[in-house]
């Protein structure tokens, strides 16, 4: 289930962004990270404006 519009680039991008963040933590360190990366799209936060899709998010 998407909470996000995304395409297969964004996906792929987002992946990337998972390894170099966090493959020494593991799966779970790797879900945390998109996680947060997700919730930074979907939410209105003050700290990071203008963030609407993965790529901006990246």
């Amino acid at each position: 289930m998407a909470v996000i519009k995304h395409t297969e680039e964004d996906v792929k991008l987002l992946a990337r962004l998972l390894r170099a963040e966090a493959e020494g933590d593991g799966k779970l360190g790797m879900l945390m990270v998109g996680n947060t990366g997700v919730n930074r799209v979907r939410a209105a936060c003050l700290d990071f404006k203008d963030i609407t899709t993965i790529r901006k998010m990246v």
